[in-house]
């Protein structure tokens, strides 16, 4: 697990670089998810959904067509707002009221993004592996959401 915990601290570097400086949030986000889709192994989508009023709105990413609208507390998405936490799902399948984007997704994890004390959306990586995301990949995607945090204030 080495391997991942250098992996994560490369890509944080480098999503760190990418959006310096940059006050886009869009823009932001969609090189942030390019990265993670060409940078992680195992995946078969990466993106984000964006809070607008009361639920969750398709954001930039990468990956085969997604579900456009998340109602919150529906699916790992609307459940880790509902909950205030990361969501780390090992089988989609045995996850109660999985929403199913892509039917080749078999693990998912999801990180809320905070502003202000407040989620205003959540970072989405799906792999079609069981169990693909570890500890290391929850504590390496919570720093990547944090850099983004802190170019949002």
């Amino acid at each position: 697990m080495e391997h991942r915990k250098k992996q994560y601290d490369e890509i944080n570097k480098q999503l760190a670089s990418l959006i310096e400086g940059e006050p886009n949030r869009i823009a932001n986000f969609a090189n942030a998810a390019a990265l993670l889709f060409h940078s992680l192994e195992e995946i078969n989508w990466a993106g984000f959904y964006l809070m607008e009023k009361d639920e969750l709105v398709l954001g930039p990413f990468q990956g085969k067509t997604a579900c456009i609208r998340i109602p919150i507390g529906k699916g790992v998405c609307g459940c880790a707002v509902r909950d205030r936490e990361i969501k780390c799902v090992e089988d989609v399948e045995r996850f109660p009221g999985h929403i199913a984007c892509d039917s080749a997704s078999r693990s998912e994890i999801v990180i809320p993004i905070w502003q202000n004390e407040k989620i205003i959306g959540v970072l989405d990586i799906d792999s079609p592996v069981i169990g693909r995301f570890q500890e290391e990949d929850k504590m390496g995607l919570f720093e990547f959401v944090n850099i983004l945090e802190k170019q949002l204030k």
